[in-house]
């Protein structure tokens, strides 16, 4: 049997070269997923409160209580409607930085601050023209000192970049009870990783787990008589991780008393 002359033979090398190429290209994005979310800057703006604000002492709208005493410090932020996902997003951490404008940014820096608040839409005006907070802006409200970190005061309503990354916290995920008699409401706190608790169960000793239901924030609630008994928690963040700590809550546990369980690896 005789060979192909080249000519004959140029098609078939043509083909398979072809071939060589689409399956490599095809690997190489197979094998090259896109960047983590937490790599991805969005673009966004930011404006300030002063520090005699008394949010700081409420907790504003995820019901931390006092932030300060919570052990958020100033280091938080108040998120439009757009961000603040009903809040869901209470407790996720973010990091901000100044941009286009040389004269008011301070450059090189960046702040890292919690979700505990909201910023209520203005429909008075537009989202153009006042209404900061209104759809479909995404707008931080930060305390001046957290501000004051990235940007001259003076600048008032910046533009800014920012990205959700992990929190990290100290000790473990703190569980608040509260209620009365058999509604018993728990505030989630200090949760590192993904930081915003998305599901809850409880246990007591005479109990299975028991789906709680998000009350408002991150407090979550449940009608169920568990006084007398030590008490678990299982709770699931964001990004799907569930965190189980048992036996947070001793038997002789109060209404009003805080608790300390494991914590999520940020």
């Amino acid at each position: 049997m005789s060979l192909p002359t080249l000519t004959e033979a140029a098609p078939l090398l043509s083909l398979l070269l072809t071939t060589l190429i689409s399956t490599a290209t095809s690997h190489y994005a197979s094998s090259s997923p896109p960047p983590p979310q937490s790599s991805l800057w969005h673009p966004a703006r930011a404006t300030y409160y002063a520090a005699s604000d008394p949010r700081d002492k409420v907790g504003g709208a995820c019901g931390y209580g006092d932030l300060v005493r919570a052990g958020y410090g100033m280091a938080t932020v108040g998120l439009s409607e757009a961000l603040f996902l009903r809040g869901q997003i209470c407790g996720a951490c973010f990091e901000l930085r100044c941009v286009d404008d040389l004269r008011w940014c301070i450059p090189g820096t960046s702040i890292i601050v919690t979700a505990t608040n909201f910023c209520a839409p203005n429909y008075g005006f537009t989202a153009e023209g006042g209404g900061r907070c209104n759809p479909p802006n995404k707008h931080f409200v930060l305390p001046i000192e957290a501000f004051e970190k990235i940007a001259i005061w003076k600048a008032g309503n910046m533009p800014v970049q920012y990205r959700r990354i992990k929190c990290r916290k100290e000790g473990g995920v703190r569980f608040t009870i509260d209620g009365s008699g058999i509604f018993v409401s728990v505030l989630i706190s200090n949760v590192a990783g993904a930081g915003d608790i998305v599901a809850v169960k409880i246990k007591g000793s005479r109990s299975g787990w028991l789906q709680m239901g998000r009350n408002w924030g991150q407090n979550w609630h449940i009608n169920s008589d568990l006084r007398n008994q030590p008490l678990s928690f299982e709770v699931t963040s964001s990004d799907g991780l569930t965190l189980t700590s048992y036996n947070v809550a001793p038997k002789n546990w109060n209404f009003g008393q805080t608790f300390e369980g494991k914590q999520f690896e940020s």
